[in-house]
């Protein structure tokens, strides 16, 4: 039987997926689906998908897969992008979101102006989980680890232009030291509140932008004494403002979201 599913394309600072409204259609073996939709050149095209359902924790939930079809923890982000859907679409008229997520509940703050959402910030709640790698015998690098719900390395450089990212990204990525893979950052400061940052995502290769890379990034800086607890990280596809506010140790993410359009896709079920 062929089914009718209405989506809509949405990125955060470029990092772009496929969001679905489960309440009115349902998806199974979105694995499946994930690696067929996000496919450039026979799908729709995207870094993967996601899932906007209802949650008896929250006032939603997401749940999202990789290009490759695994599921993440957590996306950033898609967070964002979820807030300006949720607000937009008239599913919710609150400014203050809660999201269900599998790394814990986020709470979304909405910036309105004329009925569209500017921006969002993302209480991504506390890193953990960090800890200092040396691969200086492999790479002369020393990385940094942090899990923002989902694991991160983290690596400074003086040069980010020179690193071969689609060759190292899938190393680091699955280094024996990482059993369930990680998501690969490397980042170069600029100054005490401006990093730039380029990415290997678990599951997706190398994108335009990570939201929690980008969360993850900030901490490490701050962990290493590279920068402040307020930074610009600075992203292919653009720019994302990550404090970590040190009463709360919380980790705050405020960025844009953006539509790019709404279609529909048949598929057999």
């Amino acid at each position: 039987m062929i089914k009718r599913i209405q989506f809509t394309k949405m990125h955060g600072a470029g990092n772009d997926y496929i969001y679905v409204d489960t309440t009115r259609y349902p998806v199974t073996n979105p694995e499946k689906k994930a690696i067929e939709w996000s496919a450039y050149h026979t799908g729709i095209g995207s870094d993967g998908l996601v899932l906007i359902g209802t949650s008896d924790k929250a006032d939603f939930s997401m749940r999202i897969f990789n290009a490759d079809g695994s599921e993440a923890m957590m996306c950033g982000n898609a967070s964002r992008c979820i807030g300006k859907y949720l607000f937009e679409y008239g599913l919710t008229g609150r400014t203050v979101i809660t999201l269900d997520t599998l790394s814990g509940i986020k709470i979304l703050k909405l910036n309105v102006e004329n009925e569209t959402v500017t921006a969002v910030t993302v209480d991504m709640g506390e890193p953990s989980e960090t800890g200092i790698i040396d691969f200086s015998d492999t790479y002369s690098y020393v990385s940094t680890k942090v899990s923002m719900g989902n694991p991160h390395l983290v690596t400074f450089v003086e040069d980010i232009n020179g690193i071969n990212l689609q060759k190292i990204g899938p190393e680091l990525e699955n280094n024996p030291l990482f059993p369930d893979r990680t998501n690969v950052e490397f980042a170069q400061v600029l100054d005490d509140h401006k990093i730039r940052m380029r990415v290997w995502e678990r599951g997706s290769g190398i994108t335009q932008a990570c939201g929690t890379g980008a969360c993850a990034t900030a901490v490490a800086a701050v962990i290493r004494g590279k920068a402040g607890r307020k930074s610009a990280i600075i992203m292919d596809g653009g720019t994302l403002t990550i404090e970590w506010d040190e009463k709360t140790n919380h980790v705050f993410m405020t960025g844009p979201a953006t539509k790019v359009f709404d279609g529909t896709i048949e598929t057999e079920e």
